[in-house]
C-alpha cells in the first residue's frame, strides 16, 4: 500500500494504492470504479454505502472488496490510503476531514461542500496534513476541453473578451432524491450542473471577480416529493483578465433530454478568434478565425485525447463516456508523483465561492465580489 506523503512530497511507501469508495451509487459505477480499474497502481479495497441494495450492486463489480454501511469504518481501515467521496453533499466535509486526519488522500465529488467556509476547512486541513486532494470536475478531461484549454493558453483567440456556457437538460418533474432537498444538497442546479460550467470559466479565462445572478425553482413538487431547491440559474460575471461571462443552467429545458447528448456548450471569444466546446462532440472543437465567416470543426489531435501516461485506449469505447476514467488516473498519478492534483480543493473552493455569491446576489439583487482562494 502507498501511504501518505512525507513533508518533501514523496511517497513514504511503495506498492498498490488501496482505495475506499464512499457512496457507491450511479456516479461511482459510471466513473470511479471503471476509472480506478484501469490503473495498475490502485486497488479498490473497501466500499461503503448506507443503502444495502446500492452497496450490493457495487460489490458485484469488485469481488473481494470489504463492504460497510458506516463511512467511519472505511476511513479507519489500515489498507486504505485514499478515499473517493461520492455521497450526498452534506457528508462531503465530515468524511473528508476525518479522512484527512487519518492521513488519507481525498478525491471528492463536486460541489466540494455545502458552503465556502466548509470548503476552506477542507482545503486547509488537506494542506496541513500534506495529503493529495482532488475535486471531481470531470469535464475538464473531455478531449475537446483539453484541446480548447491549450488553444486559449496558446493565444489563438488573443486576450479573451467573452466566455459563455449553457447546460440545458430536460429532467421534467421526476423525483431527484436527495438532490432536491436543501438540507442534503445545499443547492440544486447551481451545485449540481452549473458548478462544472463555473469551473470551465476559471479553467479557460481566469477567476471570476464579481457576479450578478438569479436562480428559480419552478417545481415545488416532484412526483409527490417536495423540492426546496433551484432548478434554473443564470449569472453574469466579470473575470480578472477583463473578460465578461454569461452562464445559464437548467433541468427544465423541455425536449433537450438528459446526459451527454443534451445541451452542454461553452464558448470563448477574443479579437483573434472564437473557440467552442460541446460535450456531444468530445473529439472536436469549433474554431472561428478573424476575417472568416462561420465556424469550422477541428479534430482534437492525438496528444490531447487523454492525459500523458493514461493507460486508457482513446480509440476504445464510447468517447462520450470514457474520458471520465482519466480523472481517476490523474488522482493516482498525483499521489505517485507527489504533486498537486488537477483540479484540486482550491479549484473546488473557488467554485464554492461563486456558488455562495450566487445565493447572496439573488437575495440582495446586487453584484457580489468573489474572494480569491490562493
Amino acid at each position: 500500500m502507498l501511504g501518505r506523503l512525507t513533508s518533501t512530497g514523496k511517497a513514504d511507501r511503495v506498492g498498490t494504492l488501496g482505495v475506499a469508495i464512499i457512496g457507491t451509487g450511479g456516479i461511482s459505477l459510471q466513473n470511479h470504479l471503471p476509472g480506478l480499474a484501469l490503473s495498475p497502481d490502485a486497488k479498490v479495497v473497501a466500499l461503503c454505502d448506507a443503502d444495502p441494495a446500492v452497496l450490493d450492486r457495487a460489490a458485484r463489480h469488485v469481488p473481494g472488496a470489504a463492504t460497510t454501511a458506516r463511512w467511519e469504518e472505511a476511513v479507519a481501515r489500515d489498507d486504505v490510503a485514499a478515499v473517493v467521496i461520492a455521497t450526498p453533499n452534506f457528508l462531503h466535509a465530515p468524511i473528508a476531514l476525518a479522512s484527512i486526519r487519518a492521513g488519507k488522500h481525498i478525491f471528492c465529488e463536486k460541489p466540494l461542500a455545502m458552503s465556502l467556509a466548509e470548503a476552506l476547512d477542507m482545503l486547509r486541513a488537506a494542506r496541513e496534513e500534506n495529503v493529495r486532494h482532488m475535486t471531481a470536475f470531470t469535464y475538464r478531461f473531455v478531449p475537446a476541453m483539453r484541446y480548447l484549454h491549450h488553444l486559449v493558453r496558446r493565444g489563438d483567440v488573443g486576450q479573451p473578451w467573452h466566455f459563455r456556457a449553457q447546460r440545458f437538460q430536460d429532467w421534467g418533474d421526476r423525483d431527484l432524491g436527495w438532490r432536491q432537498e436543501k438540507r442534503l444538497a445545499g443547492t440544486g442546479e447551481i451545485g449540481d450542473m452549473l458548478s462544472h460550467r463555473i469551473d470551465f470559466g476559471h479553467h479557460l479565462v481566469g477567476r471570476m471577480t464579481r457576479i450578478a445572478a438569479r436562480h428559480r425553482r419552478f417545481l415545488d413538487d416532484r412526483r409527490g416529493h417536495a423540492s426546496d431547491l433551484d432548478d434554473w440559474v443564470s449569472l453574469l460575471a466579470d473575470f480578472d483578465g477583463g473578460a465578461t461571462g454569461v452562464l445559464e443552467s437548467t433541468k427544465l429545458a423541455t425536449g433537450w433530454g438528459e446526459g451527454p447528448r443534451s445541451r452542454d456548450y461553452c464558448e470563448v471569444n477574443g479579437p483573434d478568434g472564437t473557440l467552442v466546446y460541446q460535450v456531444s462532440q468530445p473529439l472536436e472543437v469549433l474554431v472561428g478565425r478573424k476575417g472568416h465567416s462561420g465556424l469550422e470543426p477541428v479534430a482534437v489531435p492525438d496528444e490531447f485525447l487523454k492525459p500523458p501516461g493514461s493507460p486508457r485506449d482513446p480509440k476504445a469505447g464510447d468517447p462520450l463516456i470514457t474520458f471520465r476514467y482519466d480523472q481517476s488516473f490523474e488522482f493516482i498519478a498525483a499521489i505517485r508523483e507527489g504533486r498537486d492534483c488537477r483540479p484540486n480543493f482550491a479549484d473546488g473552493a473557488q467554485v464554492q465561492a461563486v456558488t455562495d455569491a450566487i445565493l447572496l446576489a439573488d437575495r440582495d439583487g446586487r453584484w457580489i465580489s468573489i474572494p480569491h482562494i490562493g
